[in-house]
């Protein structure tokens, strides 16, 4: 308890220099152009919680938002299990699957709109389409690496006991993987959520993508850093969420805190 309380306690005064160094910075002449005084972005959040910004308030942005990246992350985590696991398990799989991996893997996210559009049309299919591909890939490396790095040792007592090629996956390789799995579903729900931004782009008119994109159009730097700040406290939070997850579930195995 007291090296959490420390960690928390100098992440606090982080945050309050930070803010302090921002304050200062937004009060030169230099700089009021590019930064916004820091009280302004809070006033602007506390009244976007409670009043419309566009059609929704700030709560009703975030679950657009959220509402997308549950979508598209879904089904990103289900097929990024299922095909990783294909790929490291078997050499068909790999044999089969790995020359695409290597392929999409270096695209960034955002160049698939143009086909996104083109695929499915401007409505919410287009955004599920850039979140999914945009998240399979970090699980599927995840879940390749946990599948592969299962100990030899292992898999060879299993079969001097006699398990067959299903038993060893599901009762030896698919356990061990566990930890590595939770590790690229933990990151990939981060990138799923900044990947909403880059979805949000194609014709919205909610979410907190929207937020700074409409601030962009119409030059409101407050808003702008406004909705930066609520997609970095939602994404700590979806983050942290995940982590005590995987704490309750993996408890044997934590990961540095």
């Amino acid at each position: 308890m007291s090296d959490r309380k420390e960690k928390t306690f100098w992440a606090v005064v982080s945050l309050s220099l930070l803010t302090i160094v921002w304050f200062f910075a937004s009060q030169m002449e230099s700089m009021k152009t590019l930064l916004p005084n820091p009280v302004d972005v809070f006033k602007f959040l506390v009244a976007g919680a409670i009043s419309p910004i566009g059609q929704h308030n700030i709560w009703g942005h975030i679950l657009w938002s959220l509402s997308r990246v549950f979508v598209g992350y879904t089904l990103a985590a289900v097929c990024g299990i299922v095909i990783g696991s294909a790929m490291a398990w078997t050499k068909v799989g790999e044999a089969i699957i790995k020359p695409f991996y290597l392929l999409l893997r270096p695209i960034p996210s955002i160049a698939w709109i143009p086909l996104a559009i083109l695929w499915f049309g401007i409505d919410e299919k287009s955004k599920y389409f850039i979140i999914f591909i945009g998240t399979l890939l970090i699980i599927m490396t995840n879940v390749y690496d946990g599948v592969r790095s299962v100990d030899k040792n292992l898999l060879g007592a299993a079969r001097m006991l006699g398990a067959k090629e299903n038993q060893l996956f599901f009762k030896v390789v698919l356990p061990s993987a566990v930890p590595q799995i939770f590790s690229g579903l933990q990151v990939g729900l981060g990138a799923a959520w900044a990947t909403m931004v880059a979805a949000e782009m194609i014709r919205s008119s909610e979410g907190a993508g929207w937020i700074i994109i409409m601030g962009q159009n119409s030059v409101n730097m407050v808003q702008i850093y406004a909705g930066i700040i609520l997609i970095g406290v939602v994404g700590l939070f979806l983050v942290t969420a995940m982590r005590f997850l995987e704490a309750k579930l993996c408890a044997w195995n934590i990961r540095g805190k």
